[in-house]
């Protein structure tokens, strides 16, 4: 089976997107940062350092150091799939962070993105 782009595109390319879209909607953009290290346990260093290096979405999330285990708590549709549906479980790693940038945007409450 033919692997999807998405994965060998450099975290570096996306992030920008999901700023611009938390700030285009009027909220705050350390809260995507904020989404980010919750998901995957990277500390802020680390996250600049991985822009920095234009790691890849596979490498970003295989190297995360602590991908939280409430992520499974994040479902609804994202791309107009049910992110607790999607079978490949890097894709739904993806869709995971896609969809907690959504609530950011949308000016959900922190305490309802971080499932807390």
């Amino acid at each position: 089976m033919e692997r999807h782009r998405i994965f060998t595109t450099s975290f570096a390319s996306i992030y920008p997107h999901y700023v611009a879209k938390a700030e285009r909607k009027g909220q705050n953009p350390a809260d995507v940062d904020l989404v980010i290290r919750w998901l995957t346990g990277y500390s802020q260093v680390e996250l600049e350092k991985i822009i920095a290096d234009e790691v890849t979405l596979e490498q970003f999330f295989d190297d995360a150091p602590a991908f939280n285990p409430n992520a499974s708590l994040i479902t609804g549709v994202i791309c107009g799939i049910r992110v607790e549906e999607i079978d490949d479980p890097l894709m739904q790693k993806i869709r995971y962070m896609d969809k907690l940038v959504d609530e950011v945007g949308r000016g959900k409450k922190m305490t309802s993105i971080l499932r807390s």
